[in-house]
């Protein structure tokens, strides 16, 4: 006696793929934030005279505790030249800015070893000053 087998057809949720789009989108929103620093405290310095200068490749801020930070995550002196360089690596000569945040009473110690960290790595500095109200 020969025994029918019923064929069952297999199909994919396609309900489930926007849910699944949608959690991704999420996902990557999030991780797009985490090189935000603006949750730094830093006071920058003042300058009778500032220009604007635009956008930067890589951000380094020492807060008003002479922490250092690389893109909003803190990073030791030791790494900083090396992840500066790692970061520049497909930018060309013009284009390697590097935009420094100094608090305004961080001392030479702790910013001297962040610019010569820049140097190393090849990267153009900009510091980022406040214009001086005189009032």
């Amino acid at each position: 006696m020969k025994i029918t087998r019923k064929h069952v057809k297999a199909d994919v949720p396609s309900v489930a793929m926007g849910d699944i789009a949608f959690l991704l989108l999420i996902f990557f929103v999030i991780l797009s934030r985490a090189e935000d620093d603006t949750h730094l405290r830093w006071t920058p310095a003042n300058l009778p005279k500032v220009e604007n200068l635009g956008n930067a490749a890589v951000s380094v801020v020492i807060n008003d505790e002479s922490k250092v930070f690389l893109n909003g995550a803190q990073i030791g002196m030791g790494q900083l030249a090396e992840q500066i360089e790692a970061r520049l690596a497909g930018f060309p000569v013009g284009d390697r800015k590097v935009r420094l945040k100094v608090h305004d009473n961080a001392t030479a110690q702790y910013f001297e070893p962040v610019i010569e960290a820049i140097s190393q790595a090849g990267g153009e500095l900009e510091h980022v000053l406040q214009l001086r109200s005189d009032e």
